[in-house]
């Protein structure tokens, strides 16, 4: 039986950034998008730790790209990249709420810097209505490391089996399924709700 849904944040909870914000941040990096996807993907663990700061991430960042900017540039880098992540997906906040109205357990479990994270808690309503939220940086452990579906399921206070985990990321689904949680990998509000309507009859196959 199925205690607990959890939601991963980035491209789940809120939206995928635009393209013209990713555009804006290759003009101010003069780094391609796809490059800087690509150094991102390789370098992003130990930011998401909580283990360097914005600066300091994307000044390693440029670097492996060849290039050096001052620290007032770095700082409006790191804030165009942190807009792009802002816009909160209302299927998916509909989606979390009818979890919680089912009686289900709302988790979160989020790869994420301490910065974002300060915003995070300070303008999304939804990290309040959650009954866990794991966070990256705070659990000094990144998805898809053991340590930090252990801690989830501490906090949740049940098995793993008894979890469903949404992520948009093939590598943190595969490691929550290897653990025995239901992971899933995400493809969109309806879908998801169709799979949570399946595997418990408490859940509503429509939006409230």
């Amino acid at each position: 039986m199925i205690k607990a849904v959890v939601f991963d944040y980035g491209k789940v909870i809120c939206l995928a950034p635009s393209a013209e914000n990713r555009a804006a941040l290759a003009a101010l990096t003069g780094v391609p998008p796809e490059t800087l996807d690509a150094l991102d993907r390789e370098y992003r663990q130990d930011y998401d730790r909580g283990e360097m700061s914005g600066r300091e991430y994307y000044r390693l960042l440029l670097g492996k790209a060849g290039i050096v900017v001052d620290d007032p540039a770095l700082d409006r880098i790191v804030a165009v990249d942190a807009e792009g992540w802002k816009l909160i997906n209302p299927g998916t906040a509909a989606l979390m709420r009818d979890v919680k109205k089912a009686g289900l357990a709302l988790g979160i479990l989020s790869n994420m810097p301490h910065e974002f994270l300060s915003w995070v808690r300070n303008n999304v309503p939804l990290l309040g209505e959650a009954d866990v939220a794991v966070f990256s940086c705070e659990a000094r452990s990144v998805k898809p490391e053991t340590a930090i579906y252990e801690r989830l399921r501490a906090a949740l206070g049940c098995a793993f089996g008894e979890i469903v985990f949404f992520d948009d990321i093939p590598d943190n689904v595969q490691k929550a399924a290897e653990l025995g949680i239901h992971g899933v990998l995400w493809s969109g509000c309806e879908e998801a709700r169709e799979m949570l309507a399946k595997i418990d009859r408490r859940f509503p196959v429509v939006p409230d």
